[in-house]
């Protein structure tokens, strides 16, 4: 392509690539000092001219992601923080794992700055100046490490700090994943949830409100505007909303501020509003319950097949299972789809898939889908991969 200077019209800003640049500035040379002028790869003059280019091109690239910056739509980095603080929200801050333990010892015993480390090598902090109330008890510790740090049920096992009267320690649930940072994608759907106004509808109003809200990570709201209970229990003229994280208090404000007259909330948890007339309403909604799920694979190894490729299918399944939303069934089509995802050459795969099976809080396992309730959250408790030789 012809150099053409940067111009905007109706389907955005366009500028030139480095290469037209270049040629644009060679084409320039030559008529100021003739087309005899030597301007080679190998030329002093064109390692000029190449260099000017580039810093031409770095120039307008920062003028492409200034433009881009206007919109949430294009949007990036901070750019991006600074148009979604004009709806009244912020980009989600990475959070840390926690998970909870059954700590093993001896009645009364002080233990000052615990740490422990699960089988991958990611420590864990106990609360400060614990003491053991029984001989057993359990406590919540956090991860070090920020993210989405997993520790399936029994993979917390080493006490770090060893002191007397410390013994054993174990998880008998699986960590509550933390979160990485908000990517530019997410925060783009949230900032998009988060103008859904009330002339739209109400549903869209309390889903933008519960959006909004900071430490949220996932949820769901179900409206039954029947005139009975619906399948999940919930209610005629009812709303139940479902939120992991954020606070129960901002929850509440959100749910009865955005609600409609004469709509009720329902939910295992429940929060007391305020109005400024000092009327009190109770406000309910849950908190997801967590379903520790198990997952077998049995697949039979051909001659091309590694540990690494094992170990990439554990990494999908725990990618694919921490997608899964709140109320989201466990499919085992899903999971064989993501079991495949680690095969580099399907004309020569390096296994031959033979069944995929799952299990939900140490039940049996079976080679069916796992149903969610509505309230619950699918979590990964374990991935097995057995070989077999037929």
């Amino acid at each position: 392509m012809a150099y053409t200077a940067p111009f905007i019209n109706e389907t955005g800003i366009h500028i030139p690539t480095y290469d037209d640049i270049l040629q644009d500035m060679i084409a320039q040379m030559k008529q100021i000092y003739g087309d005899d002028i030597y301007l080679e790869e190998d030329s002093q003059d064109y390692q000029m001219l190449s260099i000017f280019a580039s810093k031409e091109h770095d120039t307008q690239n920062m003028l492409l992601i200034v433009y881009n910056n206007r919109s949430p739509k294009t949007a990036v980095g901070s750019g991006l923080d600074g148009i979604v603080k004009l709806n009244g929200i912020r980009r989600n801050a990475a959070g840390y794992s926690t998970c909870e333990v059954e700590l093993t010892g001896t009645l009364g015993t002080v233990i000052p700055a615990g740490v422990i480390t699960d089988q991958t090598g990611y420590k864990w902090d106990l609360p400060t100046g614990l003491t053991l109330t029984g001989t057993t008890m359990q406590t919540t510790v956090t991860c070090e490490t920020i993210g989405a740090i997993q520790a399936p049920i029994g993979t917390i096992t080493t006490i770090s700090t060893p002191q007397k009267g410390w013994t054993a320690v174990t998880n008998p649930s699986a960590a509550i994943t933390g979160q990485p940072v908000e990517t530019n994608a997410q925060l783009r759907l949230r900032q998009s949830n988060s103008v859904a106004t009330p002339s739209q509808n109400m549903v869209d109003s309390i889903i933008a409100g519960i959006v909004g809200i900071s430490g949220v990570n996932r949820y769901r709201l179900y409206n039954n505007d029947s005139g009975s209970v619906d399948s999940n229990g919930i209610p005629s003229h009812s709303i139940a909303a479902v939120v992991e994280g954020g606070t129960d208090d901002a929850i509440a404000v959100q749910l009865f501020s955005r609600k409609g007259p004469g709509c009720g909330t329902f939910g295992s948890s429940s929060k007391t509003y305020t109005q400024s007339d000092g009327t009190q309403n109770v406000v309910k909604f849950s908190r997801p319950a967590y379903i520790p799920i198990a997952i077998n694979i049995n697949i039979k190894p051909n001659a091309t097949y590694t540990s690494v490729v094992g170990d990439n299918i554990k990494s999908y399944i725990m990618s694919y299972m921490e997608v899964l939303g709140i109320g989201d069934d466990v499919s085992v089509t899903g999971i064989i789809a993501t079991v495949l995802q680690a095969l580099s050459d399907t004309y020569s795969p390096s296994f031959s898939l033979q069944s995929v099976q799952l299990s939900a809080s140490g039940g049996t396992l079976a080679s069916s889908d796992i149903s969610i309730a509505y309230n619950q959250v699918a979590q990964l408790s374990s991935v097995t991969i057995t070989e077999v030789s037929s």
